[in-house]
């Protein structure tokens, strides 16, 4: 039951127990002295009795209350057959009340101190033998009190101090998978649109070196164009994890003055290809006009890819605090039961990758059949500063 009520810890550098026995000793010491020089002499077994007051102690860590009991019942006989002999401090009492408040349950330590109050106030002859009883009994108690709450707080400081830690790692690997996250993005946008124009060129290459031999030479120049771009924007995606001292400035921020170069080859592809870009082109949060850029590139080797058109029509304008990105074909369109937004849609990597650009921003996406059900249509908004955030799917 003591157990359950009172805390069990150990301590570091110095064995316990071997603490403890030398408090025992001591407090031995000052009971034997207290009966040495008490008048009259007093035989053995007044000596046994005050060296009982303080043989428990080597186990007041392990079980407070039941050490101070012990005290208790030794101190009382002592007091009852040899008053005289008590020592002026008993220490063996002080030291076991200052644990009980130090270690136990509140229950147990107010039921201790009001006891120990009690018989302070009934066991002395004295008014001043009272009121040094009381100092020294609530003194050890209260001291013992002071030292619990102080190590309570450092339990809290120390477990605040821990989940300070698990938070600080948690955020350092959501930061870390978020920055793999957007460079696989970058990767896969580099690659699948310059590869899949580099796959449709090389297919048409050769189909067309005798017939049309400056259509096949537009077709390779077209290829060496597109892996020059490539390796360009690879390099610098590489360049932040090659360097560990470098920053988001490395990442690829490309403006939307380049759609016009992403558009000319995709035109060498065989791809009728309108732009329509803001007028001006700057004044636009470069994080806002890289995702768009990305969406248009994205949207356009999909349309190369698996649509099987032979236009496509790229709208980015602004209106008002936002910036609208339209991207359309004319091509195969989807089933009429995978329209969905590509919030709830899981669709290819690629559309997934244009949902994650468009919410980074604070936008939304979405993809579908386009109007009547013929074509593909991929539409963006994203909003170009704060307060105009628009949550995805709200």
């Amino acid at each position: 039951m003591e157990r359950a009520t009172c805390r069990r810890s150990r301590t570091d550098g110095l064995n316990p127990y071997v603490l403890d026995s030398l408090l025992a000793v001591a407090s031995a010491g000052v009971a034997a002295w207290a009966v040495y020089n008490d008048e009259p002499h007093w035989s053995a077994w007044v000596y046994l009795l005050a060296v009982a007051t303080a043989a428990p102690l080597p186990w007041r860590r392990r079980a407070p209350l039941t050490v101070l009991a012990l005290y208790s019942a030794a101190e009382i006989a002592l007091s009852v057959l040899a008053h005289s002999a008590n020592a002026q401090v008993p220490l063996a009492g002080v030291i076991g009340l200052y644990t009980v408040a130090e270690r136990c349950s509140d229950r147990v330590r107010w039921s201790v101190l009001a006891i120990t109050v009690v018989g302070n106030v009934v066991g002395t002859h004295s008014p001043n033998g009272m009121v040094f009883s009381l100092l020294t009994s609530v003194g050890s108690y209260v001291f013992g009190s002071l030292v619990r709450a102080q190590r309570q707080l450092a339990r809290v400081q120390a477990e605040r101090a821990r989940e300070a830690g698990e938070r600080a790692a948690s955020d350092a690997a959501r930061a870390v998978a978020e920055e793999r996250a957007r460079i696989a993005r970058e990767m896969h946008d580099i690659l699948a649109h310059a590869v899949s124009l580099m796959v449709i060129q090389a297919e048409a290459g050769p189909v067309v070196v005798r017939s049309d031999p400056d259509r096949a030479i537009r077709a390779f120049d077209t290829i060496a164009d597109a892996g020059r771009d490539a390796m360009v924007q690879l390099r610098r995606v590489l360049g932040v994890l090659k360097d560990p001292e470098a920053g988001r400035e490395l990442a690829p921020q490309p403006r939307l003055a380049e759609l016009a170069d992403v558009a000319e080859r995709v035109r060498g592809a065989g791809l009728r290809v309108d732009l329509e870009l803001p007028e001006g082109g700057g004044g636009l949060p470069a994080d806002v006009e890289a995702a768009a850029y990305r969406i248009v590139q994205e949207a356009l080797t999909n349309t190369v890819k698996h649509s099987g058109a032979d236009r496509a029509a790229i709208r980015v304008r602004r209106a008002g605090d936002v910036l609208e990105v339209v991207v359309s074909d004319n091509g195969n369109g989807v089933a009429p039961k995978a329209d969905r937004t590509v919030v709830g849609w899981s669709g290819g990597r690629g559309l997934v990758g244009i949902r994650e650009r468009a919410a980074a921003c604070g936008g939304r996406a979405e993809a579908g059949p386009g109007p009547q059900g013929r074509g593909f249509l991929v539409s963006a908004r994203l909003p170009l500063g704060a307060g105009t955030v628009e949550g995805v799917g709200g």
